[in-house]
């Protein structure tokens, strides 16, 4: 069931409300990216998402295609959600779980989670170690 959840970057210069449903798959990648920066992603629907604060203080990065975005807080630097324009399911938003306020250890740990070989562009299916994502 969709939930309206706030979040925010560390420093709290960005700050966002997005409809998620935390009882459906999360997603962890092993691409370059999402390694690095270790984003636990729940998908939102771009009806779903609502920027409330900090558009001036996001800073975005694009790689590769070029068609992906990846907003990061210029003052922080932690990346709270980025948004997939070419992706299997259309464009999304990827929410930073770990960005979410109010949601407990306990909720956290219940999340299921797809792990993604996007290393290898084989994006439906777990790549062969997952264990440290």
């Amino acid at each position: 069931m969709l939930k309206t959840y706030t979040g925010s970057c560390h420093c709290g210069a960005v700050q966002f409300a997005a409809d998620l449903d935390l009882t459906e798959s999360s997603y962890r990648c092993n691409c370059s990216i999402c390694r690095r920066t270790r984003f636990w992603a729940a998908v939102a629907k771009p009806q779903g998402f609502r920027l409330l604060a900090g558009e001036q203080e996001l800073t975005e990065y694009l790689f590769n295609t070029r068609k992906n975005q990846h907003f990061f807080c210029r003052h922080c630097g932690v990346r709270a959600f980025g948004v997939g324009n070419d992706t299997p399911i259309g464009q999304m938003y990827g929410i930073n779980i770990g960005c979410l306020e109010g949601v407990s250890e306990e909720e956290l740990a219940r999340i299921p989670i797809t792990y993604v070989d996007g290393l290898h562009d084989r994006w439906q299916q777990a790549p062969e170690f997952f264990a440290h994502l």
